[in-house]
């Protein structure tokens, strides 16, 4: 910002006041809604995160659930199963209370494949839901199949049995087919294995099924009066990635499930699965190598479920793919099944604080919007203020050159602005009055800025002019007080008018007379030549009002001058509560006794030689010799001003 010395030294940092206000109002808003806007931006973000994390809690435990429970209801059959005394024994026996029994299950457990017994002999019953399109078309069922019944018995006889029955909703066989068997032997699959050797219920998979030729999940657990005979039952792994759904957090949030090996079990991302399963289709054994680049979080995870405070479903925020991540992972094993499978939820913190994001740049509007609506206001405000405030410093500014005529009070809504415009108003009133009484430049003098130290009386050079009426004592007898009191005002204003006209001060009316001063307060260096065209003015102009009032029936108002030129003492004089700026030496006096010598002489307008020596030839004097002036013991060289010479060329 520019700076501008003052006289005293001082730094003058004043502006237009619509920058002051303008800067005020924006600075009061920012500073008012900034904080407010950041601490709810803060919050929201952090409610958001929150949010999010509680959602998060909120879906891995129904994830859990829905895990354990889908696995939990295969357990339970299992269970069941392995107590049925009518599935020891293997088939052709029995055949009619194992179907039943296991199309009971299929019905009770709606996320299961199928339920199956495998027997020491290489036996093998299955019991198969084909309520899905895909299982249907796997085994070219006959339309209208609900279920599929496979059936090996007596391998090693020469009547081995090896069927594929299809049933309708209502258990009626539909069709039977034979199927070739030699491919298939349960003692080969690992469950039938894994149950054997532990002789206890274990989790198998994710693995290829061996009928339906897809990924599955198996429980499978030993009969309990002959562990060579091993019940199971599936699970299809499209039915836990159904449980995987993340999207009620976020549009990219992803979940899914990793096995103790860390190997993709199921993914909430249909894609992804499909990739899975179509891998798993393809594969006969692991796939984590392969499955490791479906998702670019799986190394981060697999590090995270090794710290035990985060590994329990613990929080963790990490950066992936240059973007910050929420992430949670949590142990989903059931009944000592599946250990260390865990869930693992992975949602951008982007899209936890998008709402709070959205707010912000909403807030940021509407502040933006107040902000700029306030510079609005503030501009409007400050040029009605400033508008009133320059009217009112513009009248200030007449004030102090006197022009002081009476205007229409200026009317503003700001009551101060009211209540100075009136004050301003009473001022222009007061020194217009004060105006009338005090020279008009000794007025102008004293509102101005230092003003009160022209009142310090001085010494100085002036020139002294002196009027009066000749007679005037019996001009006021033979007319009325109001006939003569207007004839004096229309003279005076004439004179004062001429006065000024010419760059003197009308320092006192005297009855019938006027005092005039050049050269103070105002200085000048022509102030004799304009004292001596002055009065040559002055009664040229009274020549021309008697000739009006002589044809008016008025008065002939006949006036004498005196002009003097000489050192006075210039100042206010008086009491302390009462003073006049006037000017006191024997300039002055000879001044006025001049004027008063006209009479002797039947002249009109007397100076002095020191008024002669001063102009020079620019006017023409008429010598009267010397006179004694009342009051002063010399004489004085009196000469009568006769009129100006020409100017022009010659």
């Amino acid at each position: 910002m520019k700076r501008h010395g003052t006289s005293k030294g001082l730094v003058d940092w004043s502006r237009p006041l619509r920058l002051h206000l303008g800067v005020l109002v924006v600075g009061s808003l920012l500073c008012t809604s900034v904080p407010i806007i950041w601490m709810a931006f803060s919050q929201g973000t952090s409610a958001a995160v929150t949010a999010g994390a509680q959602q998060m809690r909120e879906m891995s435990l129904r994830l859990i659930e829905g895990y354990r429970n889908t696995l939990q209801e295969g357990t339970e059959a299992v269970a069941l199963a392995s107590t049925m005394r009518q599935l020891a024994s293997a088939p052709p026996a029995d055949i009619s209370a194992k179907e039943g029994f296991f199309l009971e299950v299929l019905r009770n457990v709606p996320n299961a494949t199928s339920v199956y017994t495998g027997y020491p002999d290489g036996s093998y019953l299955q019991v198969i839901a084909a309520i899905r399109d895909d299982v249907r078309q796997t085994l070219s069922a006959p339309d209208g199949t609900a279920f599929a019944i496979r059936t090996i018995a007596g391998r090693d006889r020469p009547d081995a049995v090896s069927t594929l029955r299809f049933l309708d909703a209502n258990a009626r066989v539909i069709e039977e087919r034979s199927v070739e068997y030699a491919s298939f032997d349960p003692r080969q699959r690992a469950w039938y294995q894994a149950v054997v050797q532990d002789g206890k219920a274990v989790s198998v998979g994710p693995y290829v099924a061996g009928t339906l030729k897809t990924p599955t999940l198996t429980i499978a657990a030993p009969m309990r009066d002959d562990g060579n005979v091993v019940v199971g039952i599936n699970i299809h792994l499209r039915t836990i990635s159904r449980l995987l759904d993340a999207s009620q957090i976020s549009s990219r949030a992803r979940a899914y499930i990793i096995d103790d090996e860390d190997q993709l079990v199921a993914h909430s991302d249909p894609d992804i699965m499909n990739r899975l399963m179509d891998l798993w289709s393809r594969s006969a054994g692991g796939i984590g190598a392969t499955a490791s680049g479906f998702d670019t979080s799986l190394a981060t995870v697999a590090n995270l479920r090794r710290d035990s405070a985060l590994g329990a479903g613990g929080l963790a925020r990490l950066d992936l793919d240059d973007e910050r991540y929420l992430i949670q992972v949590a142990p989903i094993s059931v009944s000592g099944l599946f250990a260390g499978s865990e869930a693992a939820i992975v949602v951008p913190l982007a899209d936890l604080v998008e709402q709070a994001n959205r707010s912000l740049m909403h807030n940021l509007i509407i502040a933006a919007g107040f902000v700029i609506a306030g510079v609005v206001a503030s501009v409007l405000l400050s040029r009605m203020v400033s508008r009133s405030l320059n009217q009112l410093a513009e009248e200030a500014r007449e004030i102090g050159n006197l022009d002081v005529h009476e205007k229409t009070t200026s009317h503003s809504l700001i009551t101060e602005i009211n209540t100075l415009a009136t004050a301003l108003a009473a001022s222009r009133r007061a020194i217009g009055q004060f105006a009338l009484y005090v020279p008009r430049e000794v007025v102008r003098r004293i509102v101005g800025p230092g003003g009160p130290a022209i009142v310090t009386a001085k010494r100085q050079e002036i020139t002294a002019l002196f009027t009066d009426i000749r007679d005037f004592t019996t001009i006021s007898e033979q007319h009325s007080p109001e006939d003569v009191v207007e004839t004096l005002s229309t003279y005076f204003e004439l004179l004062n008018s001429i006065a000024e006209r010419h760059g003197g001060t009308v320092v006192q009316y005297l009855g019938d007379s006027i005092f005039v001063m050049w050269n103070a307060p105002v200085e000048t260096a022509t102030h004799v030549e304009e004292g001596c065209r002055c009065a040559l003015a002055m009664k040229a102009a009274v020549d021309a009002l008697n000739d009006a009032n002589e044809r008016d029936g008025r008065p002939l108002l006949l006036t004498r001058f005196g002009l003097h030129t000489g050192p006075a003492v210039v100042g206010s004089f008086g009491a302390a509560s009462r003073q006049q700026y006037t000017a006191m030496g024997d300039t002055i006096n000879v001044a006025s006794r001049l004027e008063g010598l006209n009479k002797e002489f039947n002249t009109s307008i007397l100076v002095s030689a020191a008024v002669r020596d001063a102009v020079g030839g620019g006017f023409d004097f008429r010598p009267l010799g010397l006179a004694r002036l009342k009051g002063r013991a010399g004489k004085v060289d009196v000469l009568e001003l006769v009129g100006a010479r020409s100017t022009g060329p010659g």
